[in-house]
């Protein structure tokens, strides 16, 4: 199995695989499957079911019963808003760019029921030089992360503590890249499979009218105090209480889920 059940693989036979399983409704032999994706025509079923059990073991979307492999599909769109945990983050990082560019802090908070709650911090050496725009942006030097742990060192502790949540971030693509780069330099080949939200995308459905949609902007409607911007904890605590905001807005709208929520801010396109 992954080392965390929130891991998902980028490895190219177990994507190939994923996609062949759903092109034909989900499941199929062992023996198909690896006819199929590994290219060895006929193989005998106990080797088959060998080869297959490798695949399903790294990844938990797959599932070996038998002779049988299977896609799990994870109804991520069904998650109700209002039942499920989020974890909402941000990362300051060293540029704008994964690779070359390395995190140097995170920061993120718990939500829950409406709430901020448990917060998780720390700065992160991202073994490289941090230019000198962005130590006068963010106000984190090299002195700052020379004895700060390295990502492969926080990696568990902040799988621990996203579990299972719904990741949020304030563009949450530029994020998650990072997030998901650090990832697949400690567990190779891997990233994260956590479904995510960007409160970006949000705000700009839901608060057209706004000057933009920048943090302090968003914040600033909403009344939050933001201190310290372009800090890891600063940020995530803001976008966290914008989040709470916003989804409230979603719940007046009578969007309950993820996969509605997913569809309203494609409406933008």
């Amino acid at each position: 199995m992954p080392p965390y059940p929130n891991l998902f693989s980028e490895s190219l036979l177990i994507n190939e695989t994923i996609t062949f399983l759903k092109s034909i409704g989900g499941s199929a032999s062992a023996v198909r499957v690896v006819d199929y994706v590994m290219k060895i025509r006929k193989p005998e079923p106990n080797l088959a079911r060998l080869l297959v059990s490798d695949l399903t073991d790294r990844d938990p979307r797959l599932m070996l019963t038998d002779n049988t492999v299977e896609f799990i599909g994870l109804n991520h769109e069904a998650i109700e808003l209002q039942k499920t945990g989020f974890v909402v983050f941000d990362l300051e990082t060293t540029g704008s760019k994964a690779p070359p560019c390395r995190i140097t802090e995170i920061g993120a908070y718990r939500v829950r029921n409406g709430k901020v709650e448990e917060e998780f911090h720390t700065l992160v050496n991202p073994e490289m030089p941090i230019p000198p725009f962005i130590r006068s942006l963010t106000g984190i030097s090299d002195d700052m992360v020379s004895g700060a742990p390295k990502f492969a060192e926080v990696a568990a502790g902040f799988m621990d503590f996203i579990g299972d949540s719904v990741l949020v971030a304030h563009n949450a693509r530029f994020d998650m890249g990072f997030l998901n780069h650090e990832i697949g330099r400690v567990y190779e080949d891997y990233r994260v499979g956590n479904p995510s939200l960007c409160t970006v995308q949000l705000a700009r459905k839901l608060l057209p009218n706004i000057e933009n949609h920048k943090l302090n902007t968003v914040a600033n409607y909403f009344s939050i105090e933001l201190l310290n911007h372009h800090r890891a904890t600063d940020d995530a605590r803001a976008t966290a209480h914008i989040f709470v905001n916003l989804l409230k807005d979603l719940q007046i709208l009578g969007i309950h889920d993820l996969g509605a929520a997913e569809s309203f801010k494609k409406k933008l396109c």
